[in-house]
């Protein structure tokens, strides 16, 4: 190995001392930004800043997670279970199984029915309509002529006839198209208005879609009443007796 003279020395000492100054600088620096970074994050939890990337972090934000996961699964669970038994839908029911379905679901729309009946038919539609937006009732026709023990008990005398049942009990009806406004064409709004007023549906959440739709209606059968120049009940408008 050669001998280093007197100026070589010098310049690899100052080389490796300027080394040690870079490395220290470099260590002082990330220091400071580690110091910095706790600063600015204590500042911006002082001033209510959340930083999104620690929150996926956060055990109590998983346990949420964890539990709507599984009210989830319960829930979809749940509307399967209804499904099979026949909510969603207007289910004609015989008069044997009149009795098991109102008494093992909490609310009951059961609407006795004639099939010669026209009025019959368009009330049908409705309540098919409305057995869809409104799962947790349950939706149920029957002819009244095939089930005569219930018109008896129940005292159906005019078709159609609803009759809302809560844990078995019948505790309001629906009789004809009276309180419908007389008329066949009658928007599906006015009797789901009228199922929620006598709490026979449950509200459910409802979008802006929907509130149009029933805008809509509303403004149509008011104009329809002002053309008419008001309501007037004549013969035919009589709803069917059922002796």
């Amino acid at each position: 190995m050669e001998n280093m003279n007197s100026g070589q020395f010098k310049q690899a000492m100052h080389s490796i001392n300027y080394g040690h100054v870079m490395q220290a600088a470099a260590e002082d620096y990330a220091r400071e930004m580690k110091m910095s970074e706790r600063e600015a994050k204590a500042r911006a939890k002082a001033a209510g800043v959340v930083d999104a990337r620690e929150l996926c972090e956060d055990p109590d934000l998983e346990e949420i997670h964890r539990e709507r996961v599984q009210a989830m699964k319960e829930a979809q669970e749940r509307r399967m279970k209804m499904e099979r038994e026949g909510h969603g839908t207007l289910s004609e029911v015989e008069e044997k199984e009149f009795l098991p379905e109102v008494t093992t679901t909490q609310l009951v729309v059961a609407h006795f029915y004639h099939q010669e009946f026209e009025r019959c038919r368009i009330m049908d539609k409705h309540l098919s309509a409305l057995s869809k937006k409104y799962f947790d009732t349950k939706f149920i026709k029957i002819s009244a002529p095939d089930a005569p023990f219930f018109v008896t008990k129940l005292q159906v005398k005019v078709l159609p006839c609803l009759i809302f049942f809560k844990n078995g009990v019948a505790f309001d009806r629906l009789v004809g198209f009276e309180d419908l406004g007389g008329k066949d064409d009658y928007p599906t709004a006015k009797l789901e208005r009228i199922l929620l007023d006598a709490g026979a549906v449950v509200p459910v959440e409802r979008n802006d879609s929907d509130s149009e739709d029933e805008a809509e209606e509303i403004r149509r059968e008011a104009m329809n009443r002002m053309i008419r120049g008001g309501y007037h009940r004549n013969d035919d408008d009589e709803d069917s007796d059922f002796e």
